[in-house]
């Protein structure tokens, strides 16, 4: 997410006809509008790997993998986003035009906005009755947080570091580390001497 445009103040209707005609992408949370700033190299590169793998596994089954240009309508938030990944098992999003609303995993590549995602996109994205799994994948780390939801309805946190594969179990999917990174050069840590 990048810079808030003021004014006018939408309601989700009149953003959704605005949207339509505009090029560039824009998220809309209760009202105000942000621009969506472009993505680096690495996290296009990544985004589409997770999408692909995704997409690869899920082949000929009732889900779907849908990539950053389907907007997630999320109703409890007065909120639309743009996710870097989603998958859906919903019939009515299958059949959707303009956005999704039922998802059961959703993926965010980190950028500048981190603490975005890990705090108030991902507080949206938990009113969501359908959402199994939150996927966030942090570039620099080689980690994949993978947040998902126990009966209880409470999220458990299970950290990918230097694991061979991420499971995503709402899925019954695991994809190769490398595999997600693939195309992703390892940066070197600066010396500390």
């Amino acid at each position: 997410m990048n810079t808030v445009l003021k004014p006018p103040l939408f309601d989700a209707a009149a953003y959704l006809a605005w949207e339509e005609t505009q090029s560039e992408k824009h998220e809309y949370i209760a009202g105000e509008v942000f621009a969506m700033a472009g993505a680096r190299r690495e996290h296009v590169v990544v985004s589409g790997n997770t999408f692909a793998a995704l997409k690869q596994a899920l082949r000929g089954g009732p889900c779907q993998a849908y990539i950053a240009d389907m907007k997630l309508r999320v109703e409890q938030a007065d909120a639309f986003y743009y996710p870097d990944v989603m998958v859906s098992y919903s019939a009515a999003d299958h059949r959707a035009e303009q956005y999704l609303s039922e998802p059961t995993l959703i993926v965010e590549v980190l950028s500048d906005a981190a603490a975005f995602d890990r705090g108030n996109k991902f507080a949206a994205y938990r009113t969501l009755a359908t959402l199994q799994e939150y996927v966030v994948i942090d570039i620099p780390a080689r980690r994949v947080e993978c947040y998902r939801r126990t009966p209880e309805n409470d999220w458990l946190l299970h950290d990918y570091v230097g694991d061979e594969s991420c499971a995503f179990t709402s899925l019954g999917v695991a994809v190769p580390m490398a595999e997600l990174f693939e195309n992703v050069a390892v940066t070197e840590e600066p010396d500390a001497g």
